[in-house]
């Protein structure tokens, strides 16, 4: 994950919207995000990342659920000896799963490692302290000794969301990540026998949902906890997908003779169907290449994608602006990045893209979602033409 610097942090935010070639991505058990979120968030990731209900197990096979479980009992057990009450393990649970999976990986953006993804040369110790899952989790939680960089308990997180308070430790380019991972925290937690709901004596008036009197605790907002939504929010949600431009839909269009991959149409999309559904992380910044793999190639050939389209597409396969894609079609944005950004469109106005739900990994979501959450430009559609493929 990306960590910001706090000379940029400011300027950062002010351009958050149009973060789409590189990345960009709360909500409480109940959902409540749904109704009450930023437009464009989900509520939860759901098994395909499409923002339906979590899943429990966030697609976790059983080798990698047994190391998830191992690692929230180490960084509950760091929560306890420092007195902190469960909802902090319950921060740092969905910190772990957004950024690592809960996995203790020895790889990562940059110099980034471990559970947290913490880096070396932003202060967060060595590689090998790093990759100790004890010694990550005491640094989430209590930061440096100067108090750069911060810990948790360095901020004032139990006026702050889950997601919200996450980001104030992790300083994050992918500011609402973690909010999805609740669902899945929960689960994890409850199978390693982890209390969320306990008190502490550090940090007393917040335990998993109430404070150690069993009354929400009084955070300036009338004891409401902050997670819980206002109550103006319209708990309904529209179920419809945000849009400046005209919704998607379905054309009908068959490929030039010279396009030829090695998967068909159909199979490209039942691929990136099932790669949504692994919730495989590896696609970071690669939505080019993800959509090549998809056709059956090992690369597109083309380093950026606005590239592929502005340059390597033959005018006559370029359909600027046309919002009727036929399913399998590329469709192409400008994201005021140099990559720009490439999905394919599966169908019913939606697409499979890379890290517009969790950073790496591909999600089923309405097309209009590169422009609503990224602020991006669409270009147009064009078939799966890969001139160059390798």
């Amino acid at each position: 994950m990306i960590k910001l610097g706090l000379p940029v942090a400011a300027l950062f935010m002010a351009f958050l919207i149009l973060f789409g070639a590189l990345g960009g991505l709360g909500g409480s058990g109940g959902a409540y995000a749904m109704g009450c979120g930023k437009p464009g968030q989900p509520a939860d990731d759901g098994a395909s990342g499409n923002g339906s209900k979590g899943d429990a197990t966030g697609g976790a096979g059983k080798e990698l659920r047994a190391r998830q479980v191992a690692n929230a009992k180490i960084i509950d057990q760091v929560a306890k000896d420092g007195k902190l009450p469960g909802r902090a393990t319950l921060i740092a649970l969905m910190t772990a799963l957004a950024e690592s999976q809960l996995d203790n990986i020895n790889y990562g953006d940059r110099d980034s490692l471990g559970l947290f993804q913490q880096r070396p040369s932003s202060g967060w110790g060595t590689r090998e302290q790093i990759l100790d899952p004890k010694y990550a989790a005491h640094m989430f939680f209590f930061g440096g000794d100067s108090g750069d960089p911060p810990g948790l308990d360095d901020v004032p997180w139990e006026n702050l969301s889950l997601n919200d308070a996450a980001q104030k430790v992790q300083r994050s380019g992918f500011a609402d990540a973690y909010g999805p991972k609740e669902t899945q925290a929960r689960s994890i937690a409850k199978e390693a026998g982890i209390d969320l709901e306990r008190s502490g004596e550090n940090h007393p008036g917040k335990s998993g949902s109430s404070g150690s009197s069993g009354k929400p605790a009084d955070n300036g907002k009338g004891g409401k906890d902050p997670d819980e939504p206002p109550e103006t929010c319209d708990m309904s949600g529209t179920g419809e997908p945000g849009k400046p431009g005209e919704p998607f839909h379905d054309g009908k269009s068959s490929w030039p003779d010279v396009v030829k991959n090695r998967r068909s149409t159909e199979d490209a999309i039942k691929w990136a169907r099932a790669e949504a559904d692994s919730h495989n992380s590896g696609w970071f910044q690669g939505c080019l290449r993800f959509t090549a793999v998809a056709y059956g190639h090992e690369a597109a050939g083309t380093q950026y994608a606005i590239d592929h389209y502005q340059i390597e597409m033959p005018k006559d396969m370029r359909h600027d602006g046309d919002r009727n894609p036929p399913p399998g079609a590329l469709m192409f944005w400008d994201t005021g990045h140099r990559a720009g950004h490439v999905a394919i469109y599966v169908g019913d106005g939606k697409v499979a893209s890379n890290d517009i739900v969790t950073p790496g990994e591909i999600s089923i979501v309405p097309a209009t979602d590169i422009e609503t959450k990224w602020g991006a430009k669409y270009l147009g559609w064009s078939p799966p033409y890969y001139p160059k493929a390798g």
